[in-house]
C-alpha cells in the first residue's frame, strides 16, 4: 500500500537507493511518501523505524544530496512521530529544525530553538511535531576527523560520541539553514551531478565547516547522566508494555516493574517524549496493528490483528484506529491486498 514518488539527478544506479553514506559516488534523490514505513526504508543504508503519535494520514518528503564522505538531508513530515534507529558506527550526524518549533525531543532532551542535535550515528532517537521540517548532515569519521584536527589543532572531541543538544546562536542557525537549503536546491536543479570537481569539493567542505562552527565553544555534560537515566526508564517501560501485546500490562504494573511511581513515570515520559505513557503505549499498539494490516498474508483478519495487539472491543478499536490514521482498519487491509 506504500505510495512513493521518486526523482533522482545524475546517473544513479538502482543500487544507490539502498546505498549508505559511505558512497564514493555523488547523487541526488528526492522522495515523497504516504506510508511511514516506506518513508523509513527510503533512507537507504540507514536502519530507522518510525512510529506515528498523532492523528492524520502520513505524508513525508526526503531530499538527499550524497557527496563523497558526506550526505545532506532535508526531511518533511506532517504528523507527530518518533524516529529511532542507527545511521552507522563510523558516521556522525548533525541536525536542526528548519524553523524554530516546540516539542522536539532528542535522546530525552527537549530541543530549544536554534539548537543543533549531534552525535555518533550508532543511536538515533528523535520526536518531532506535526508539520516539522529537518535539515541534517551525516559525515564519515574519515572526513570529519582530519578536518576537525586542522580547525582546532586537537583530536575529535570525545563528546561527539554522545547524543547531545547544543545551542547555536540565532545568527549562526539562520545562516546554516539558508546555506544548507541553497546547496540542496542547487544539487536538485542539476540534470547530472558532477563527479566532484574542485568547486564541489570546496562546497562540501564549506557546509561541513559551517555545521561545525555553529556548535558552541564549550559543551556542558553535567546533566547528561540524569537525562540518560530518565531515558533508560522510559525505554524499559516501553519494552515491558510491548513484551506481550495481546495482554498489555497496566500502567501500575509497568510502574511496579520499573520501580517508579505513576507520577514519576508520567514525568519521565513528558520530559523524554512530550506525552504520557498511556497515550504513547496506545499509539505504539495502533502502529503495530497498522503495520500488520499493511503487510498481510492470506489469513490476516482485522479481528485477529486487533486481538494480537490487545484490542478486544472492536467497535472502540475501529474508532480509535480511524481517529489515528483517518481510515478504517478494514480499508488499510483492503488497500494492502490491492
Amino acid at each position: 500500500m506504500a505510495v512513493m514518488q521518486e526523482e533522482e539527478a545524475g546517473a544513479v544506479p538502482a543500487a544507490a537507493a539502498v546505498s549508505s553514506s559511505h558512497d564514493s559516488a555523488s547523487w541526488v534523490r528526492a522522495v515523497q511518501s504516504q506510508d511511514i514505513d516506506a518513508h523509513a526504508r527510503a533512507q537507504g543504508g540507514w536502519a530507522l523505524a518510525y512510529e506515528q503519535l498523532s492523528s492524520g494520514r502520513f505524508e513525508g518528503g526526503l531530499v538527499f544530496v550524497q557527496l563523497p564522505g558526506l550526505r545532506l538531508v532535508k526531511e518533511s513530515t506532517n504528523v507527530v512521530l518518533r524516529q529511532q534507529g542507527r545511521l552507522g558506527d563510523e558516521v556522525y550526524g548533525f541536525a536542526m529544525s528548519l524553523a524554530p518549533v516546540d516539542e522536539v525531543y532528542f535522546h530525552g532532551r527537549k530541543v530549544p530553538p536554534h539548537a543543533v542535535m549531534c552525535g555518533r550515528g550508532n543511536d538515533i532517537d528523535l520526536v518531532t511535531p506535526a508539520g516539522h521540517q529537518l535539515i541534517a548532515l551525516v559525515v564519515e569519521r574519515s572526513l570529519l576527523t582530519p578536518l576537525w584536527e586542522r580547525m582546532y589543532q586537537k583530536p575529535l572531541a570525545l563528546w561527539l560520541e554522545k547524543q547531545l543538544v547544543l545551542q547555536a546562536s540565532p545568527e549562526a542557525a539562520a545562516a546554516l539553514r539558508l546555506n544548507h537549503q541553497q546547496l540542496l536546491r542547487q544539487a536538485l536543479s542539476l540534470k547530472t551531478l558532477p563527479d566532484m570537481p574542485a568547486p564541489m569539493l570546496q562546497m562540501r567542505d564549506d557546509i561541513l565547516i559551517e555545521w561545525i562552527e555553529a556548535l558552541p565553544p564549550s559543551v556542558d555534560l553535567s546533566d547528561l547522566q540524569t537525562q540518560e537515566r530518565r531515558k533508560r526508564m522510559v525505554d524499559r517501560a516501553c519494552e515491558l508494555a510491548l513484551a506481550q501485546p495481546d495482554e498489555p500490562l497496566s500502567i501500575l504494573q509497568v510502574c511496579s516493574r520499573v520501580g517508579a511511581s505513576r507520577r514519576k513515570l508520567n514525568y519521565c515520559f513528558q520530559d523524554v517524549l512530550g506525552t504520557s505513557p498511556t497515550k504513547y503505549f496506545r499509539a505504539l499498539r495502533l502502529n503495530g496493528v497498522r503495520r500488520a494490516l499493511s503487510q498481510p498474508d492470506a489469513r490476516t483478519t482485522v479481528q485477529d490483528v486487533a486481538a494480537h495487539w490487545g484490542f478486544w472491543h472492536l467497535g472502540q478499536f475501529s474508532l480509535d484506529y480511524k481517529r489515528q490514521f483517518h481510515e478504517l482498519p478494514s480499508q488499510t487491509l483492503q488497500l494492502a491486498r490491492g
